[in-house]
């Protein structure tokens, strides 16, 4: 393993202690105030929420690229207060503000959980751009079930983090019993297996978490960020539609 992405593992498996969802959600944050925004039509035959495009920081823009309200959250698939999110606001976000053209939503992978994260996070950029965020929400509905025979088989996880790095990730997604939920939603193990033996690709994944955490003084998960200002203590769709509105999206 290459020394700097050693060192970058390591740091992941210490923030995983304390991130995911170590903030009380008890305000709306210090969100953005700004004057109520004009709807933008999408493409002809389209809908916004359909429209995906990848970003310079390597996350999934989901909506009009040009809207005047721009949400970004740093999620970890494996977290299940981002699964509450995703659960409880991901349909009305997407039907009453992204597709109105006044709200992008960009998901930024933060693999709070170490590997485990890299390995769900790589496994749903396997296919195409547009299945990213659906994928995305299919892991949340799903992450008891996902995330229990990974603790049951601790024994596993130890054994594949001892593999060589071309077959670590591989070897985790099979002590996980990932492949076959994956399989039933068209990435099939032969392409999940190709995508976790790309090391630089994985090694690219933890890096964005340490670097973009220390750019955006991100340290938990879910963190929202609306047009560039991070919002405090907020991790439920109930704190965070207030925060929309007041930015403009009303």
């Amino acid at each position: 393993m290459p020394h700097r992405f050693r060192l970058v593992i390591a740091a992941l498996l210490s923030l995983a202690l304390v991130a995911c969802g170590s903030k009380a959600d008890t305000s709306s944050g210090a969100a953005p105030e700004g004057k109520p925004v004009a709807a933008t039509p999408a493409p002809q035959g389209k809908q916004w929420r359909n429209v995906v495009q990848k970003t310079s920081f390597d996350g999934y823009l989901v909506g009009n690229p040009d809207a005047p309200i721009k949400l970004v959250e740093y999620g970890s698939l494996s977290c299940p207060v981002c699964a509450r999110f995703g659960q409880e606001g991901y349909e009305p976000l997407m039907n009453n503000y992204v597709n109105t053209g006044k709200v992008s939503y960009e998901l930024r992978n933060f693999a709070v959980h170490g590997p485990i994260d890299l390995v769900l996070a790589r496994i749903v950029r396997c296919g195409s751009t547009e299945a990213v965020m659906p994928l995305s929400e299919q892991v949340w509905m799903d992450i008891p079930k996902l995330i229990e025979p990974l603790e049951e088989n601790q024994a596993g996880y130890q054994a594949a983090m001892n593999q060589p790095m071309n077959q670590r990730f591989i070897a985790i997604a099979e002590a996980a019993k990932l492949f076959d939920f994956f399989a039933q939603r068209g990435i099939s193990p032969a392409q999940a297996k190709q995508c976790l033996a790309d090391v630089p690709a994985m090694e690219k994944l933890a890096n964005d978490t340490q670097e973009q955490g220390d750019k955006f003084n991100i340290n938990a998960t879910p963190t929202f960020l609306i047009n560039g200002q991070k919002l405090d203590n907020v991790t439920t769709w109930s704190a965070l539609e207030p925060a929309l509105q007041r930015a403009g999206a009303r």
